[in-house]
């Protein structure tokens, strides 16, 4: 947390004063910041636009590196060719967006790195807290490949996540319907189409268990907005770490800053037809577990 004392014989807007302190910040990560409550403007939270005099307190709850002007980290590939990239995401990051540092940045500094002028093009998305595997293009032709093979269902996705609360049966193909509520940015399961409400298909199994808690791998059948986080919540095992759909007070007891959910594996179909990825038959990517995998498998998380 940074205390700033306003010394201005001016008025001044409280985003530009921002950026004049902190020239790495911009009105995207401002605004992001925002929303997030993380700015206060004499113990509240106070539009950008207001404007701040001498003697006024700004604290700003924002670590070192989102105020400094820092190299961006490089991505990590798990495997990258000539057409396509896949990338592990870290959670607490975006795929893309306003923000300095999103992972779509990460890729394009590798590359430019690597002296590739390359421009890669994400093909799915995660949610910020989610780590894990995603897929990008680096040609048109690949991004074509890429997205309708996704929107087909012949590429599989499958997730490792942990659990608060311990899934009845341990293994199921749960089939319900997904219904965006989109003033309050949430999604909800129910048990028909009524309302324009679209089908989820969601497989897991149970790995291991552990106290209250229970180690799964997830299959995304079909792919909706927090589809996994809602399907797993409505079963009453809502997944560690999710403060939109999860139990807080379970999050904050375990120090869950993200949710336990990671894009683990992605597998492509035995047979493509399409002759430029035929080398991608039967292939299967893998991202490294997460450190709370082998911590519940231990017994070390409960």
């Amino acid at each position: 947390m940074k205390e700033l004392h306003v010394k201005s014989l001016l008025p001044v807007r409280l985003d530009k004063y921002l950026m004049e302190q902190f020239p790495a910040l911009n009105l995207g990560r401002l605004n992001k910041a925002l929303r997030e409550n993380k700015i206060k403007l004499n113990g509240k939270k106070q539009p950008l636009s207001t404007r701040v005099q001498n003697g006024d307190i700004i604290r700003l709850f924002l670590r070192d590196d989102q105020l400094e002007n820092r190299p961006l980290p490089l991505a990590v590939f798990v495997y990258e060719d000539d057409d396509m990239i896949v990338a592990n995401k870290p959670a607490g990051i975006e795929v893309d967006g306003p923000s300095a540092d999103t992972l779509l940045k990460r890729v394009q500094a590798k590359l430019a790195s690597e002296g590739k002028a390359t421009q890669a093009v994400l093909c799915h998305r995660l949610d910020t807290g989610t780590s894990g595997l995603i897929l990008l293009a680096k040609n048109s032709r690949a991004e074509q490949f890429l997205t309708s093979a996704i929107k087909a269902r012949s590429i599989e996705k499958r997730y490792l996540c942990v659990t608060f609360g311990r899934p009845q049966p341990p293994a199921a193909l749960m089939h319900d319907y997904l219904l965006k509520d989109a003033d309050r940015g949430i999604v909800k399961i129910v048990n028909s189409p009524a309302g324009g409400a679209k089908e989820v298909i969601t497989g897991y199994e149970t790995l291991a268990v552990s106290g209250r808690l229970a180690l799964l791998e997830v299959e995304l059948v079909t792919g909706r907005t927090h589809q996994i986080r809602a399907h797993l919540a409505h079963i009453g095992c809502p997944i560690l770490g999710d403060s939109k759909y999860g139990n807080n007070a379970a999050n904050r007891e375990l120090h869950f800053k993200y949710q336990a959910l990671c894009a683990w594996e992605l597998r492509f179909p035995a047979q493509i037809e399409d002759e430029p990825f035929a080398h991608l038959a039967g292939r299967v990517f893998h991202a490294e577990k997460p450190w709370y995998c082998r911590q519940l498998t231990d017994g070390t998380l409960q």
